[in-house]
């Protein structure tokens, strides 16, 4: 072999980021955390943003501290982040301002405003994407309503994981698995949805050429590489969508699984030869990224373990800071079904007083509010597993066939008390781990692009030899049938009112 068996995954996601050394050795991936540091946006007159410029100082302190861990060298790196959210860059290709958030505010009542330009269903016909005002598309049509002087002086659209390539190597692309989370591209076609985005009124000149996962870059800017001390590591671009490469390090052993990416969001999917559009998937308000291997993920964003979070800051703030391990246990102790929450309402998309806002929820809809926190917490994660249920069924039913087992991936993986209710109330075994399933995925596709790893099987088969998968089995299917009764009859309850609200104006 030309080149060390060590990899880079700078993984940044919307709490935290890392650096993981990954080392093939002896059959097995061994990885090394080499830095861990926080994703804290930032509020200002105009809005939340991201610190991308505090994210790329902390990108480069981790490249030089896998440097001078791996003084043998270092076979490559690969960036994957969040999706949706993107920066603008000049003619000279300087950034222009910080990046918004995927939660300001400004997008909230862009989805419909879009309806108005562009029927909904035109719009998934050309995309295949779930509709969330959280969207690239909507985040633009916000900035073409306010005559933002930022996008008019855009030369370049870059989604963020391309934006800290870009910063990198000095190419400026899209990486295939980021780009389709915009609802800006075409997957049928295989190109940005041009004609969309010109009845939205939003410019196609600043989009740039779509580049496949596991697409070499180039080497690090030689500034860069003195910078840090890492010399000249060759850029990949892995799946860049945190998703789609925690997705690559599912450890199955073969089709016809379903997968649970469980962190701030929980995505449930399964993996497609072909994008699902059809008049269900745009019903049940489904989403076809772009996967590895030329694969699509047909999946579902839920909002997952954000709720935790959020009631989490609310209680530190009030002064009783709690740590995660100790809320899972006082759920583990509440009583079981009190109250239910469909944890994708509006209300619960944006920062705030979560628990107070759950409490409102369940007041409105006839149950008694949580009080205690870990009441709360237990009210989140039945409602969480419930969810599952409910996008299982949908999935199945879009995949043609029964799913089997659930793997659950990420961080989320760890929430035992999670792992087991979204067991019980699917009726399905759960696989659970590895937890630090982003960077895996994101150093198995630069394994495979530098020749290193066959294929994405042999990928996977690395990932169950070389990491720890808990299994739940599931049980007390009676109380959770009965619960997810209560819980369709809720979802039922808001849609005949949304279906109702405009009648009513009329």
């Amino acid at each position: 072999m030309s080149h060390p068996s060590s990899y880079l995954a700078i993984d940044l996601g919307a709490e935290s980021g890392r650096a993981t050394l990954g080392t093939l050795d002896g059959g097995r991936l061994r990885l090394a955390e080499v830095h861990r540091f926080p994703n804290t946006p930032v509020r200002t007159l105009d809005g939340l943003h991201w610190d991308v410029l505090r994210l790329w100082a902390d990108i480069q302190e981790g490249i030089a501290r896998a440097a001078r861990a791996c003084p043998s060298g270092i076979a490559s790196l690969g960036v994957d982040t969040w999706g949706v959210d993107f920066a603008l860059l000049d003619a000279q290709g300087a950034l222009i301002g910080n990046p918004y958030h995927y939660r300001d505010g400004r997008t909230r009542d862009m989805p419909g405003e879009a309806f108005r330009r562009v029927p909904r269903e035109r719009i998934f016909e050309l995309t295949g994407i779930q509709f969330m005002p959280i969207n690239t598309l909507y985040q633009l049509l916000a900035m073409v309503r306010s005559g933002s002087a930022a996008l008019r002086a855009a030369s370049r659209l870059l989604m963020i994981p391309d934006l800290f390539n870009y910063w990198l190597t000095g190419q400026q692309t899209g990486e295939f698995t980021n780009v389709t989370t915009s609802q800006c591209y075409d997957p049928r076609r295989g190109a940005w949805a041009g004609a969309l985005l010109a009845e939205l009124g939003i410019p196609g000149h600043i989009f740039p050429t779509v580049i496949a996962p596991g697409t070499a870059l180039g080497e690090l800017l030689p500034e860069v590489a003195e910078e840090t001390g890492a010399g000249p590591v060759r850029v990949i671009a892995p799946a860049c969508h945190d998703t789609g490469s925690a997705v690559v390090a599912v450890p199955a052993g073969g089709r016809g699984f379903a997968w649970l990416s469980s962190g701030t969001w929980s995505i449930m999917g399964t993996e497609r030869e072909a994008p699902v559009i059809d008049g269900r998937s745009l019903a049940y308000d489904f989403t076809n990224e772009g996967g590895v291997g030329g694969t699509y993920r047909l999946s579902k964003n839920i909002a997952g373990l954000w709720l935790v979070q959020e009631c989490r800051r609310a209680w530190a703030r009030a002064g009783g800071e709690v740590a995660y391990e100790q809320l899972a246990r006082l759920a583990a102790e509440a009583p079981a079904f009190a109250c239910l929450i469909d944890p994708d309402r509006a209300e619960f998309g944006q920062p705030g007083d979560m628990p107070h806002r759950i409490q409102a929820y369940c007041r409105s809809t006839g149950q008694p509010a949580p009080e205690s926190q870990g009441a709360i917490v237990r009210c989140i994660l039945e409602s969480l597993a419930l969810k599952y249920r409910w996008t299982l069924g949908r999935l199945e039913e879009l995949a043609g066939g029964r799913l089997e087992p659930l793997h659950i991936v990420g961080g989320g993986s760890q929430n035992t008390l999670l792992n087991q209710f979204a067991a019980d109330a699917t009726g399905r075994r759960v696989l659970a781990g590895p937890a630090e399933a982003t960077s895996i995925g994101n150093l198995l596709v630069q394994a495979v692009a530098l020749g290193d790893v066959p294929s994405l099987a042999e990928g996977r088969r690395l990932v169950r030899e070389s990491f720890a998968v808990a299994a739940y089995e599931p049980s007390g299917g009676a109380a959770w049938g009965a619960a997810y009764e209560r819980f369709c009859s809720l979802l039922a309850r808001a849609e005949a009112a949304t279906s109702a609200g405009p009648k009513a104006q009329r």
